[in-house]
């Protein structure tokens, strides 16, 4: 093996490297049956993070001029709060937050059906602690989407 060969796979990731190799991944989303783009493809994490950006900065502005009356420090407990309570609430109804309806998104069970309140809840709580947010699958899912048997896809 030529050392350019090692270092190249190091650098490029393990999955680079079984690629090389001859493993077949396939797309995003084959294993849960999503179809590899279009309506019901999965999302893609960059416009996953702009929808949940829109819906915090919402609930900041609310947070800050509507309940906090101005007050920087005051509004963040508060604009966590909105955010739990946008996210239970319009998932729980609609399937999509204001963020996600904005940029085409809807979230899903698995099988695509509509996600009942428990689901809801407990992937909101898991958004809300960030760190299973940060911790994807191959597929990228999140650990919150995981725990939820949920899957965010494109309308």
């Amino acid at each position: 093996m030529d050392n350019r060969d090692a270092l190249g796979s190091w650098l490029s990731g393990p999955r680079a490297a079984a690629e090389q190799m001859g493993t077949d991944f396939g797309y995003r989303g084959e294993r849960l049956g999503l179809p590899k783009d279009g309506p019901g493809s999965l999302a893609t994490v960059g416009r996953r993070f702009a929808a949940v950006f829109i819906d915090w900065i919402l609930c900041l502005v609310i947070a800050y001029g509507l309940i906090a009356h101005r007050d920087v420090q005051g509004s963040n407990p508060w604009t966590l709060a909105l955010f739990g309570a946008l996210s239970v609430v319009t998932l729980g109804s609609v399937g999509s937050t204001p963020g996600k309806r904005l940029l085409g998104l809807r979230v899903v069970r698995v099988d695509g059906g509509r996600l009942r309140i428990g689901p809801v809840v407990l992937r909101t709580v898991l958004l809300l602690l960030v760190i299973p947010a940060l911790v994807w699958d191959r597929d990228g899912r999140g650990l919150h989407d995981k725990a939820a048997q949920a899957v965010q896809v494109r309308i």
